[in-house]
């Protein structure tokens, strides 16, 4: 069964670079993209449960952070590994990503390294393990 990631992020052209990378033949992905901190809650309400999100944090209205917030307050989704992938490279955000989220990626990144950081977050999920 393919595993299903969740792209937040305001930058179309960064959604539709990732869901091609993701997605190629032969993927274990499916990947759906959201453009906003709102929209991601919104698919989460809906049901629309992925295994693994990444998560911009400089975003319009609902910062990555809050984003973050409101996904670990809710019972239902607390277990869904996050991923910070942002521009955002400070070391203050950098230390805090790491201890909030399960990784932090800084962009630009490497379409390799994103790929094995993704299915290192996905093997040790314990919300997978369930």
């Amino acid at each position: 069964m393919k595993k299903k990631i969740m792209v937040v992020d305001d930058d179309p052209d960064l959604l539709h670079s990732i869901k091609q990378i993701l997605e190629e033949p032969e993927s274990e992905y499916t990947v759906t993209c959201v453009s906003s901190g709102d929209r991601c809650i919104k698919s989460l309400e809906n049901n629309e449960i992925p295994d693994l999100i990444l998560l911009d944090i400089m975003m319009p209205g609902i910062s990555g952070w809050d984003t973050l917030k409101n996904i670990k307050k809710n019972l239902s989704w607390r277990n869904i590994p996050v991923v910070f992938l942002t521009s955002r490279t400070d070391s203050i955000s950098e230390t805090t990503g790491k201890f909030l989220a399960e990784d932090f990626i800084k962009k630009p990144f490497d379409i390799d390294d994103l790929k094995k950081r993704i299915d290192k977050v996905l093997k040790s999920s314990s919300h997978l393990q369930k």
